[in-house]
């Protein structure tokens, strides 16, 4: 999403970090820079003119003019500003669910997906927070709306209210209220009809639906694509119903990302969610600090340790460590390193949220490291017999040939994947050796693990960064597979 707004802002602050002294003129051009890079990105005038103001004033201060490293404290700047303009003042993944049944209302406009947003949360409820979730749908218009959240809900185990044809949507609300008391729902989701523009009639309807059920949350569903166009919306929904919070869709595409800068600060309402895909399970937290730091090209290492937790075990990840420590590591290791690559999002997505690594993804997907090339390496892999995986060194020119006709590609390409797995088992055993491997487990979990433990990004060294990014980029549990034998070497080469 702030893919392009990434790289303009990157390039800006290269070039000031590369500078030794910087006067206020410096600061300036690159803040017009940045002026124009947020222009671009569909962040509204007077928030770009605002956001710009306060970071020059901060910015041509002495303390950062005559500073030891002036382009880092003006990135630093930057960042707090940003996490500023995002944030609000409670923690956005926090609704005021208590005192069940607590009834949560989902508005937005037709086609900006409420419905499955409705979906997701619901499951984000159910699944992370124990919460007993009913879903009803209150969309008479749309044709098999109902069917469709009802489908959602089979999917992901949540009960849905039984469909009453004929009923309106203030009769369909008072039977869920009804429904989720005698039911002992904790929570109940309505997800209220939308228009392809804002009506009176949505608006009186979905008026009449509050008032029936004194909602704790009423949250925006706006699609992240339409720019500028979803804070009107937010700030139109705001004023006719009242908004507690606002939930961006479509935040995985390639939109400019304008929208979510801007929300916060034109509407005042917080950000609550954003959708990072159609699945289900695709809705996150939507974390300022993260979202400031990806922008920015510091990475988010906390998003890769919660993925590499989402797809390795603590058992696993213990037994993997125990063996790694002896210098125990055969194909089969490796194959399994290729497919959690695979599993947190990919090469290009594991770059992106490693810190200093961002602007090198594009490099390396150039120069054929990229989730092809580990596919490529699984079925070499897959080709070979237990023995073979169990012990590499057995494998002489006729096995070679053999196994890469197997897998229907060259022979160079195994030896490329032979000498990536020497070089990995060589670091394993030292790492292992240096107490390194434990405390890459440990951070992730052990005591101290996750966000909590994750130091502020803008605090960090660039440089120290990028060490740490190629460090962990050869750990297990972090995607290392596919890094030592060629992404590392590219990283060298940089």
């Amino acid at each position: 999403m702030f893919e392009n707004l990434s790289e303009r802002l990157s390039g800006v602050f290269d070039r000031l970090t590369k500078q030794g002294a910087l006067s206020e003129d410096d600061v300036r051009a690159a803040l017009r820079e940045v002026r124009v890079a947020l222009l671009e990105a569909d962040v509204s005038l007077a928030v770009t003119r605002d956001f710009i103001k306060r970071v020059q004033k901060k910015a041509t201060g002495a303390a950062v003019t005559k500073s030891v490293t002036p382009g880092q404290q003006v990135v630093k700047i930057v960042h707090d500003e940003l996490i500023a303009m995002l944030e609000g003042e409670s923690d956005p993944g926090a609704l005021k669910i208590d005192n069940p049944p607590a009834p949560v209302l989902m508005v937005g406009l037709q086609g900006s997906g409420k419905t499955t947003t409705t979906a997701k949360l619901a499951r984000r409820l159910n699944e992370r927070d124990g919460k007993r979730v009913l879903m009803a749908s209150l969309d008479t218009n749309r044709p098999a709306a109902m069917e469709q959240l009802a489908i959602l809900g089979t999917q992901i185990g949540v009960d849905t209210l039984p469909i009453v044809k004929g009923q309106s949507a203030v009769d369909i609300a008072k039977r869920a209220k009804q429904q989720a008391m005698l039911g002992g729902y904790d929570v109940y989701l309505l997800d209220t009809a939308g228009r392809l523009h804002i009506d009176e009639v949505l608006m009186d309807e979905v008026q009449a639906v509050r008032d029936a059920v004194s909602p704790r949350e009423t949250l925006l569903v706006v699609d992240g694509l339409t720019g500028q166009d979803a804070v009107n919306v937010a700030a139109e929904f705001d004023g006719k119903v009242g908004v507690t919070g606002v939930v961006l869709t479509r935040m995985d595409g390639d939109g400019r990302g304008g929208a979510a800068l801007a929300m916060r600060a034109v509407t005042g309402k917080p950000i609550r969610f954003v959708g990072l895909g159609e699945k289900t399970d695709a809705l996150e937290v939507f974390d300022p600090k993260r979202v400031a730091g990806r922008i920015l090209g510091m990475g988010d290492i906390v998003a890769l340790v919660e993925k590499a937790q989402e797809v390795l075990e603590v058992e696993q990840a213990e037994r993997m460590m125990k063996r790694f420590q002896k210098g125990q590591f055969n194909m089969n290791d490796l194959k399994g390193q290729l497919e959690q690559m695979l599993k947190m999002g990919g090469m290009q997505s594991v770059m992106g949220m490693m810190p200093g690594m961002g602007k090198m993804s594009k490099a390396a997907e150039a120069a054929g490291f990229d989730d092809s090339m580990l596919r490529r390496q699984i079925a070499l892999i897959n080709s070979m017999t237990r023995k073979e995986r169990a012990n590499p060194a057995i494998l002489q020119a006729s096995r070679k040939k053999r196994i890469a006709t197997g897998a229907g590609l060259e022979v160079s390409e195994l030896n490329k994947l032979l000498k990536q797995h020497r070089q990995m088992a060589d670091m394993m055993k030292k790492m292992g050796k240096k107490g390194m491997l434990k405390q890459a487990m440990g951070s992730m979990f052990g005591k101290g693990g996750g966000a909590d433990a994750m130091p502020d990004p803008s605090q960090v060294d660039p440089k120290a960064m990028q060490q740490a990014a190629r460090q962990l980029g050869g750990l297990p549990g972090m995607g290392g597979g596919g890094l030592p034998g060629g992404l590392s070497g590219l990283m060298r080469k940089k």
